[in-house]
């Protein structure tokens, strides 16, 4: 789950990828998937940027047993040869999405743009009849996740978000858990995560042939209302500016957030934020902290989620209950039981006469000690696992669907809810005050079961 792990794993998926896509192809039985087709068609689809997160995507999907990527389009060339690399080197590329849109043998769409470029090329996506996986944050503002949310809806079709932490095996036992029952009563949810690195902290190198030749700028920068010349650092870092992506929050707190949504079952926005935070490290022009913290309300259940690309952490939830602590963190999962009563007597009573204190020390012994040989020994509960890999899971899990016609298991609802929450957290900061979830009036339009 930490950042560390995610860069081994697209560095092994580009790599097994580029040195060919014909390798034995794991893990998932499409033989045992009926299909929509015919028995044996593959699933083909087009690919929709390949930056960072895109490339290890396309590398991953390819390698799916019964997926195959049939044409990829970026705006920046480079990317173009990128993606022959990592396919085939007959690959179709292009720079104009919508030519794969327009594209009848394409069953879907796997996206990895800027944030600003997701409400467009979802919507554009559905209405053309295609499926769409598109990473996350869903949104880049709470009107555009509504806007996404109705045109998936209107069209019918299946969109899954890429906040893999519900396809964790990890996420599932915890969430296994914590239905049983076995936390007693919900008090309050914290969640962290920190990186101490110029890369964690967005600050990549731009390709060195990257020009107004190279890349259709001017269509990068279309969906904002204030444009500036030709810049390789914002098309690198784009993260770091609000007009183009939402943050350690939308990068980082979505993580946290879906996570937690996922794990304590709760599929709904939060109906309060504060947030505080600031830009104390990274002082590099950009208009995004790089320290965010921030306090919800979801109903009346207190959570508390802390960013930070000055330390690093480990992304860690610990869900604190009447009946004991459960914390998750990476590959692990700890279970520490509490009663919830005194294991001795009140130290109050000291401040009672000697007389009321030693009748009340009797009679609490009496009834509470347990009988000689009997001590409880409440049993601590782990489970720990492989550095594992949730990307190929939840990518294997839209293809699925994109075949079976089955559920996703992060739908445009679960991401519009869990996106709020980033925007939330985002507006607060730049407020310098609390959001409400009323003050987004669009998203009061979306009916409470779906929420």
């Amino acid at each position: 789950m930490s950042k560390d792990q995610v860069t081994r794993r697209e560095f092994l998926s580009v790599g097994a990828a580029v040195a060919g896509a014909s390798l034995m192809k794991p893990v998932f039985p499409y033989s045992a998937l009926s299909s929509l087709r015919s028995p044996n068609a593959a699933i083909r689809f087009g690919m929709i940027g390949i930056g960072m997160q895109g490339n290890s995507l396309l590398g991953t999907s390819i390698r799916l047993d019964g997926v195959e990527c049939a044409r990829a389009a970026d705006l920046y060339d480079g990317r173009h040869t990128l993606a022959r690399e990592i396919v085939r080197p007959d690959l179709p590329v292009t720079r104009r999405y919508k030519e794969l849109l327009d594209d009848k043998s394409i069953d879907c769409i796997v996206a990895a743009v800027p944030d600003h470029w997701h409400r467009q090329v979802v919507v554009d996506a559905v209405s053309a009849g295609k499926d769409i996986y598109c990473e996350k944050p869903m949104s880049h503002s709470p009107a555009d996740g509504v806007a996404m949310v109705d045109a998936a809806k209107k069209s019918g079709r299946i969109v899954q978000i890429g906040s893999q932490r519900v396809s964790s095996q990890i996420c599932a036992k915890a969430k296994e858990m914590i239905a049983s029952g076995m936390l007693g009563d919900m008090m309050l949810i914290e969640g962290w995560l920190g990186r101490n690195d110029p890369t964690g902290a967005w600050e990549y190198p731009p390709p060195p042939d990257l020009s107004p030749a190279t890349l259709d700028w001017d269509t990068w920068q279309a969906p904002v209302a204030t444009k500036v010349p030709f810049n390789p650092l914002i098309f690198a870092r784009w993260r770091c500016w609000r007009n183009y992506g939402t943050g350690v929050a939308g990068d980082l707190l979505v993580h946290l957030v879906s996570g937690m949504m996922f794990m304590s079952g709760m599929n709904q926005p939060p109906s309060q934020a504060m947030a505080v935070g600031s830009i104390r490290r990274w002082k590099d022009g950009r208009d995004m902290p790089d320290v965010h913290s921030v306090l919800y309300y979801y109903g009346d259940l207190p959570v508390s989620m802390r960013l930070n690309l000055g330390t690093s952490m480990p992304e860690t939830y610990r869900f604190q209950g009447t009946k004991g602590l459960l914390e998750v963190t990476g590959d692990r999962i700890s279970f520490t039981p509490q009663s919830g009563k005194d294991d001795s007597p009140s130290y109050y009573v000291y401040s009672w006469p000697r007389a009321l204190r030693e009748q009340y020390f009797k009679e609490w012994h009496e009834k509470n000690d347990p009988p000689i040989g009997k001590v409880p020994m409440p049993e601590s509960i782990s489970f720990s696992g492989p550095d594992y890999d949730d990307i190929r899971p939840h990518l294997w899990n839209f293809f699925d669907a994109v075949r079976t016609r089955r559920p996703v298991v992060e739908d445009v609802v679960f991401g519009h809810n869990a996106a709020l929450a980033c925007h939330m957290a985002n507006d607060s900061y730049f407020k310098h005050g609390a959001i409400a979830l009323t003050d987004y009036g669009p998203v009061t339009r979306m009916p409470a079961g779906d929420r």
